[in-house]
C-alpha cells in the first residue's frame, strides 16, 4: 500500500476578517491545515485551526511557532499577513503611533522567519509577507504605513536570498481590496483595468499560486490590484 501523503501546514497571521481570512480559507479549501492566528481568533472549521496571537510580542510568535510544530509535527508555509492601517497627518503622527504600526506591520515577518527558519528549511518552504500597493505610491498622511508596505517588499528579497535555496520567500502587493462587502458603485468597478474591485479570494488565489505552483519565483512580489498601478490618471 502506498504511503499516505502528509498534510501540508501553513501558518497565517490575521486571519480572522478580510484578506487573512480568504487566505485562510482557499488553503484549508486546497487541503492545508491552517493554524489562523489572530488577536481574537474565530471559530474552528474544517481545515482552519484558530490561534489567539499578538503579532506584536516576539513570545507569542515563539509560541505561534513551537505550538505550530508541536502539533502537527512540521511547518510548510507562512503568510505574515497582520496589519493596521493607522492614517494621521505628519503634525498628528506620533512617534508611538509610528511605532505601533512598525511593530504590526513589519516587525512581525522578521519574527516569524526567524523563529521558523529551521522549520522552512527542513521541510523545503515558502513565506509570503503580504505587503501593498502603497508600497510604491501613497494617498496623503499614511506615512507609517506605506513605510511598513515597502519594508516587506524589501524584506522579501532579504529573507529569499538569505533563506535559500530551501525556503522560497515572495509578498503579495494587493491594492483595492473589498473587505467589508459594503456597497460599491459602477465607478469604483470601472475606474480598474480588470473591471473590477478585488475580492479577499483573488489575494487567496494568489497565495496558492506561490505556494504550490511557483517553485522557480522567489524574492518577487507579486502585485495584485486589478492593474490599478499601471493605469495613468491626468486631472
Amino acid at each position: 500500500m502506498a504511503a499516505r501523503k502528509r498534510k501540508r501546514v501553513a501558518i497565517v497571521t490575521g486571519a480572522v476578517n478580510g484578506i487573512g481570512r480568504g487566505i485562510a480559507k482557499r488553503l484549508a479549501e486546497d487541503g492545508w491545515e491552517v493554524v489562523a492566528a489572530d488577536l481574537k481568533p474565530g471559530r474552528k472549521s474544517a481545515g482552519i485551526h484558530p490561534l489567539a496571537t499578538d503579532v506584536r510580542s516576539e513570545a507569542a510568535i515563539k509560541e505561534l511557532v513551537e505550538g505550530t510544530r508541536k502539533s502537527f509535527g512540521w511547518i510548510d508555509a507562512i503568510v505574515s499577513n497582520a496589519g493596521v492601517s493607522e492614517f494621521r497627518s505628519l503634525a498628528e503622527c506620533t512617534l508611538e503611533d509610528w511605532n505601533r504600526v512598525i511593530a504590526t506591520n513589519l516587525t512581525p515577518a522578521f519574527l516569524l522567519a526567524k523563529e521558523a527558519e529551521k522549520d522552512l528549511k527542513k521541510s523545503k518552504g515558502a513565506m509570503i509577507l503580504v505587503a501593498s500597493t502603497r508600497a510604491h505610491m501613497s494617498e496623503p498622511d499614511t506615512h507609517a504605513y506605506s513605510a511598513t508596505k515597502g519594508g516587506l517588499v524589501a524584506l522579501t528579497h532579504s529573507l529569499a536570498i538569505s533563506m535559500g535555496p530551501e525556503v522560497r520567500v515572495n509578498c503579495i502587493s494587493p491594492g483595492w481590496i473589498d473587505v467589508s462587502g459594503g456597497k460599491l458603485s459602477k465607478e469604483d468597478h470601472e475606474q480598474h483595468p480588470a473591471g473590477r474591485v478585488g475580492r479577499p479570494e483573488d489575494i487567496g488565489a494568489a497565495v496558492a499560486f506561490l505556494l504550490s505552483e511557483a517553485g522557480f519565483i522567489t524574492g518577487a512580489e507579486l502585485v495584485v490590484d486589478g492593474g490599478m498601478t499601471r493605469k495613468m490618471i491626468y486631472r
